[in-house]
């Protein structure tokens, strides 16, 4: 992008001002990563004094995000958190144009007015009503705030942005096929659109798993525990569970005095070959108990999605105290928040 921007912008410049117009385009390029990490600071002061812990900053010439720790929990701090980015564009862009207005004519002054232009072309578009354009969380914090449920407003503010898209695109061809357009904002102009586009479908995605969140109760999503003493060679592990009916049951490992030391990894487990299966004995194929996950029985929803997070691992032990209530595979919970990744595997 940078380099898209010293050739199309420092041509034109070069035309009047000879080569020192590419390095006036390279400043703009270098002004515009500037002005995106103060849009986006704006988010992270916001959050931060709304108490959202932020995780970091991620910039690009097309735009930039905030990560957050965690969602806001209020549409209020969801709509100031939103605000905040195009708030610091328009900010930047009025006050370039007072200092443009003030200067007398210089090359100095023309950079002043495109990054003037820029941040004002930036706070205008990003406050369009779509996801994932800061508007989009406005019109989401919105309809969150009238109705009540988040997911309904991202899946509304989801649509939005597709349409923002599409006509983000419809209206580049205009201006291009009216020569309004170069060729060179007509590609910067697909681009936008294509990654609006993709944000919003991502968004709507995220949205129809989060409504399957009062769904997440680890109890019932645990897989059985069948353990088995250490020395037992996972043929005959196998066998015993199958023999008392639970054969999907995970497999644990139990040390002489009857206490679980280990957990049989499944993927290890299913990766030996059956005719080896007689000489290979669980512990061998098994993680330390210590090393495993650990949810609470109590935990549902959202907080169960958040303790996953906070302890990524492929499986997790669901416990009610000190009690192992079965164990949870983390693909276990994708399905069920995805149906579409069990048709996938399928």
């Amino acid at each position: 992008m940078a380099l898209l921007i010293m050739v199309s912008w420092g041509s034109q410049l070069a035309v009047s001002h000879g080569s020192i117009g590419y390095a006036l385009a390279a400043a703009m390029a270098f002004s515009l990563l500037v002005s995106v990490l103060l849009h986006e600071l704006g988010h992270a002061l916001v959050a931060r004094w709304r108490g959202v812990g932020v995780r970091g900053i991620t910039l690009d010439l097309l735009g930039g995000y905030t990560e957050m720790e965690s969602d806001p929990r209020k549409p209020s701090t969801e709509l100031l958190f939103s605000l905040a980015g195009p708030l610091v564009s328009f900010l930047i862009g009025a006050v370039a144009t007072v200092a443009a207005l003030l200067m007398p004519p210089s090359l100095l002054r023309i950079l002043i007015w495109q990054v003037a232009f820029s941040n004002l072309v930036v706070a205008v578009y990003n406050a369009l009503p779509g996801l994932p354009l800061d508007g989009g969380r406005a019109l989401r914090a919105a309809v969150w705030a009238i109705n009540g449920d988040k997911t309904t407003g991202t899946i509304v503010a989801g649509w939005s942005g597709r349409v923002v898209a599409v006509l983000t695109i419809v209206v580049a061809f205009v201006l291009y096929a009216t020569g309004l357009y170069s060729a060179v904002g007509l590609i910067i102009a697909a681009l936008i659109a294509f990654t609006l586009w993709q944000g919003a479908t991502a968004s709507i995605n995220q949205a129809k798993v989060m409504a399957r969140f009062p769904l997440i109760d680890p109890v019932r999503l645990a897989r059985p525990l069948f353990v088995v003493p250490t020395g037992t060679s996972l043929a005959e592990a196998l066998r015993r569970a199958a023999e008392q009916g639970r054969p999907a049951a995970a497999l644990g490992v139990a040390d002489a005095s009857g206490r679980l030391v280990a957990l049989v990894k499944r993927e290890a487990a299913a990766a030996v070959p059956e005719q080896r299966r007689p000489w290979v004995p669980v512990e061998s194929i098994a993680r330390d108990i210590d090393s495993v996950g650990v949810i609470a029985a109590g935990l549902r929803g959202e907080d169960v999605i958040r303790a996953v997070q906070q302890h990524p691992a492929d499986e997790f032990l669901v416990t009610t105290g000190e009690d192992v209530v079965g164990v949870l595979h983390l693909a276990d919970l994708v399905q069920l928040l995805d149906p579409r990744a069990r048709r996938s595997a399928q």
